[in-house]
């Protein structure tokens, strides 16, 4: 049944873009890149892209680029080298226009701080400045139809400040890379003294008056550890009071058999196997990503609690097995209503602010899509249903293709979908597949018009 409100494309009309990528994040930013590097030589076969974001610039959690924290992956695990270590998009290239590779060849570590990588990424980023719409949000992806199929879409955009008005994007492709939303506690919002830790560094600097002198940081994984050190380490007349329903920081398993669930092969294995075992396989690994944290930043908080109780001046409170239950606003602060796991009796914490660093979880693409989302194909949850080159499976009449990169397919390609690890091979995998879709086309237009003309030729034979 075809889409409502499709648009009909005029016969023999072009898609103007071979690409259009819906957010501009590390893994859009390493689909340009891919997609740059194989036109290069070869004009007539490039990529024709463009790309929307709603930030007014590139930004990658900008608000915990946190002094002093280091990446949790390897800087080999950058945009492009697990696909071509010869890249000029690679961090060691980076590091040699930055002036600084013998330095950081010398500081012998495999993990720069977050803030050299977000630099690199700024980097790369700048190179395509001429192909990303900044301060753009799409509204729409409406299918346009041709011959009774849709061929391509139309991705709708509107500037997120300024002047209103709608800009229309023609593609024969479209990628989804929108990243993640806050997750927040059940009945809890943020507000001006509640905020997620991804705002930690724009709001912290802000509190000039603090009347409370206290912080509540919900939430046992690594951006909560990150954050309790963070405002323990910068307010130091301020307690911070750690809250979570764990006993205490689970150390993020990073063994070299473990990282292995992390490898380009590890994406292939999860997706050729069976649902009970891609379950059992997320539930084995989830400590090497999830509610976990470094071993070097558990160490150094446990110390820290432990030189306070020598000294009989206890800033930093780990309040485990407890659970934040409601926050309400009071003058200059906020106040956390705290119930132990163990028992019924609840209590009060009048605070500065409640940082909630209690993880992100994807956004759904089919609310972007509206009546086209009807033409996706589903599993028995409701699940999106994707190909093994990230495309979304859809009914036949579809043949422009969509793709999502995220949270959206951990159910399908496992527990690398929201990381760095696979990027740039999941790069490459999206444009060999556009490209390989782009050369059957060809071939398919080139047979229907020998069939046309075959047809012309018997009719004034």
């Amino acid at each position: 049944m075809p889409a409502r409100h499709a648009h009909t494309a005029p016969e023999g009309a072009a898609a103007p873009h071979d690409l259009v990528g819906i957010g501009f994040g590390p893994a859009n930013l390493a689909l340009a890149i891919a997609a740059r590097e194989h036109g290069q030589g070869d004009p007539d076969g490039a990529i024709r892209a463009a790309f929307v974001e709603r930030q007014e610039r590139f930004g990658w959690h900008r608000g915990m680029l946190l002094e002093g924290a280091t990446m949790q992956v390897s800087f080999l695990k950058d945009l492009v080298t697990m696909r071509d270590p010869g890249s000029r998009f690679s961090f060691l290239h980076y590091l040699q226009e930055r002036g600084r590779l013998a330095d950081f060849i010398n500081q012998k570590t495999f993990y720069p701080t977050r803030i050299e990588f977000h630099d690199y990424f700024e980097w790369c980023a700048a190179r395509f400045t001429d192909r990303v719409a900044y301060g753009h949000t799409a509204t729409a992806v409406r299918a346009v139809e041709s011959g009774g199929r849709v061929d391509s879409v139309e991705v709708v955009t509107r500037a997120v400040s300024g002047p209103s008005g709608d800009r229309v994007l023609r593609t024969r492709n479209v990628v989804v890379g929108t990243g993640l939303r806050p997750r927040l506690p059940e009945g809890i919002r943020t507000g001006e003294r509640v905020w997620h830790n991804r705002d930690l560094l724009f709001h912290a600097p802000e509190l000039t008056v603090r009347p409370h002198r206290r912080f509540v940081v919900v939430g046992a994984g690594q951006s909560a550890a990150e954050t309790a050190e963070y405002l323990h380490r910068t307010f130091p007349d301020s307690e911070v009071c750690a809250v979570f329903s764990r006993y205490g920081y689970s150390p993020a398993d990073d063994s070299p058999f473990a990282n292995r669930i992390f490898d380009p092969t590890a994406v292939d294995h999860f997706y050729d196997a069976p649902e009970d075992l891609k379950r059992t396989l997320l539930t084995y690994h989830a400590n090497t990503n999830y509610s976990v944290v470094d071993g070097d930043l558990i160490e150094h908080l446990y110390r820290t609690t432990y030189q306070e109780k020598v000294h009989g001046h206890q800033r930093l409170r780990i309040l485990n097995t407890t659970r934040l239950t409601a926050v309400e606003d009071i003058p200059g602060g906020a106040r956390a209503v705290i119930r132990p796991l163990t028992g019924d009796e609840t209590y009060t914490l009048d605070c500065d602010a409640v940082v909630l660093a209690t993880g992100y979880q994807p956004t759904d693409p089919r609310e972007l899509f509206g009546d086209l989302a009807t033409e996706f194909l589903t599993d028995d949850n409701d699940r999106l249903r994707v190909d093994r080159d990230h495309r979304i499976m859809t009914t036949d009449r579809i043949h422009a293709g969509i793709y999502i990169q995220g949270g959206t397919t951990e159910h399908t390609h496992g527990i690398t979908s929201t990381l760095l690890s696979t990027l740039a091979i999941r790069s490459g995998e999206i444009r060999d597949s556009l490209l390989l879709r782009r050369a059957e086309r060809d071939v398919r237009a080139r047979l229907e018009a020998e069939a046309g003309d075959g047809v012309t030729a018997a009719r004034t034979g």
